[in-house]
């Protein structure tokens, strides 16, 4: 497959992808096929928060192909929120199968929900019975072992459902280490559903590789490597990479229209913080000012720094590599 012509989603990261983000950039950057938001997780009293209400406001996300995913192991919540989102002006619901954080897992959702096919399957059964809209998955290949992805897989292939995005890591594994193509290969050969691809992919030689091996898949998911570098996908589409003054213009927009959604500038700082997490990896010799970043307590200290990385630091032609989560570059 030609690599201009794969479609991408952007997969949804907590605290980052907002409503906010997926605006400024859609706006400035495009080149996503659709975004995935953050996940929502429904409780009992069947309640959207004012913050979710916020991310999926139709006129926040006005014009924008947006699939909101929501994170629960009960029928009758997910049902409940498919309602919700239909009631919004959504086409589709995603269903969370693969974040590994252990406040997730140990209330058996997420990647925790892997741990218990049989009560998936279940939980299938039943939604799939009466959902209100068609429902894409984005899942991981296991909890603890490979092999438990077999089973999973028999269980994904009774159901009508849209999409299956794969990370293909382990719970354990979080966002580190290599990536078992071979676990992704099984699904792309056995899946009733469409298959698409997360995992890794931050710079357009990743992407020609993995078209290159899997000329088959035709979308792909990408989530730090799109907050790494912004003009990923528009340089995936034959566009220029990001300049300066266009990142800059891109953090200020963020920075202010955070403060004006949240009124306080220390909650934008904070913000900012989590997505210079990612960002910084675009800019040559930047450890010094990922650390400072991180220990960043206030917007005025926030916009001293975010100053002098613009005005210091060279801008690479494209991220640094691995985004693991752990703050550590490859050496």
């Amino acid at each position: 497959m030609e690599i201009r012509s794969l479609r991408v989603e952007t997969a949804p990261l907590e605290g980052i992808t907002t409503w906010l983000f997926r605006r400024t950039h859609f706006s400035m950057f495009g080149g996503a096929d659709r975004y995935f938001t953050p996940f929502f997780s429904p409780v009992s009293e069947h309640i959207l928060t004012a913050k979710e209400l916020r991310d999926l406001s139709p006129e926040n996300n006005r014009g924008i192909p947006t699939v909101p995913q929501v994170m629960t192991k009960r029928a009758e919540d997910f049902l409940w929120a498919a309602e919700q989102v239909r009631d919004l002006g959504f086409e589709e619901v995603n269903l969370n199968l693969g974040c590994p954080s252990g406040t997730v897992t140990t209330k058996g959702k997420g990647a925790g929900f892997l741990l218990r096919p049989d009560e998936l399957d279940a939980f299938f059964d039943v939604v799939f019975s009466k959902v209100c809209l068609p429902v894409s998955v984005k899942t991981r290949i296991g909890f603890r072992d490979v092999e438990e992805f077999g089973r999973l897989l028999e269980i994904f292939n009774r159901y009508p459902i849209r999409e299956l995005i794969v990370h293909p890591r382990l719970r354990g594994e979080f966002y580190k280490g290599p990536v078992h193509l071979d676990a992704f290969a099984a699904a792309l050969e056995s899946s009733r559903a469409p298959v698409t691809y997360n995992g890794d992919l931050v710079t357009l030689e990743d992407l020609t590789a993995f078209s290159e091996r899997f000329p088959a898949v035709d979308t792909v998911m990408i989530g730090r490597g799109v907050i790494a570098d912004p003009a990923l996908l528009r340089k995936l589409r034959g566009g220029a990479a990001a300049t300066r003054e266009e990142l800059q213009t891109y953090t200020q927009t963020l920075y202010q229209g955070y403060r004006a959604a949240y009124g306080y500038p220390g909650t934008a700082a904070q913000r900012m913080k989590e997505l210079w997490f990612y960002l910084i990896n675009l800019f040559d010799d930047g450890e010094k000012y990922a650390k400072k970043m991180r220990r960043v307590g206030n917007a005025a200290e926030y916009e001293h720094l975010e100053a002098g990385i613009f005005r210091d630091l060279n801008l690479l032609t494209q991220a640094r590599k691995p985004l693991d989560g752990t703050g550590q570059q490859a050496p």
